[in-house]
């Protein structure tokens, strides 16, 4: 995966994950562990997730708060303003496409979104955090959210994930899963930190380029390395 890979999968290595903190065991305690996962665009940040989800992790979803900001009656309204009424459909929904059109071919115009959803996003990942938090029964939280570190999101995470694979490809998944060409990743991917800054800041990193199973294993061996293994809940044999 040349330069994409910023180090072998798993391998233990430590950083600072935005947080200062270096990689150990968790300590006892109630206070769930927070994973931020980052990498490049259909590197498959959200299989994953689903993969900590199936251990027992709670999932918080960036994109799925992004979709919820464009539905906020406040957020539509100044969208209309700025942009008029042909970017939403007949029921009155952002058309994403349509936005997205706009915003990611003028860096201004794309400011400008960030400006109006980014706020209510860090609120709404605090809040899901937090509630987390209050759950005796939460051990560990996964952020999924694709441009953390850009945001500062990361702020609330005690290690970073990146999830790694080629780029041949994370062009054939956004195509089928999306429907993007090349360029259009091309040019999404231009909007947010280089993959090589995005791994530098990175405490451990996947390799999501084999099977299920295989990415699997590498989910339970951080399990095991962060001190969760005795959590069955948490390490599911397969």
């Amino acid at each position: 995966m040349g330069s994409e890979t910023p180090r072998q999968p798993g391998d233990g290595q430590t950083g600072t994950g935005g947080s200062g903190r270096k990689s150990a065991p968790l300590p006892g305690t109630r206070t769930p562990f927070v994973i931020g996962l980052i990498g490049g665009i259909g590197s498959g940040k959200s299989k994953v997730a689903a993969v900590f989800a199936a251990r027992g992790a709670r999932v918080v979803s960036g994109d799925e708060l992004a979709h919820e900001a464009l539905r906020q009656p406040d957020i539509r309204a100044r969208i209309a303003e700025r942009w008029g009424k042909e970017i939403f459909d007949e029921r009155g929904e952002v058309i994403r496409s349509r936005l997205a059109a706009v915003v990611f071919s003028d860096a201004a115009e794309r400011r400008a979104l960030e400006m109006m959803v980014h706020p209510w996003i860090r609120a709404s990942i605090r809040r899901q955090v937090d509630d987390a938090r209050r759950d005796a029964a939460v051990r560990l939280v996964v952020l999924d959210a694709a441009i953390m570190l850009e945001t500062g999101w990361n702020e609330i995470c005690d290690r970073l994930l990146f999830v790694d694979a080629p780029k041949d490809e994370r062009v054939r998944r956004v195509a089928d899963q999306r429907g993007w060409s090349a360029q259009q990743l091309e040019t999404r991917e231009k909007a947010q930190l280089p993959l090589t800054a995005k791994a530098a800041r990175a405490d451990h990193a996947l390799d999501n380029s084999g099977s299920l199973d295989d990415l699997g294993r590498q989910v339970d061996d951080l399990l095991r390395q962060w001190g969760l293994a005795g959590d069955s809940s948490l390490l599911r044999e397969k």
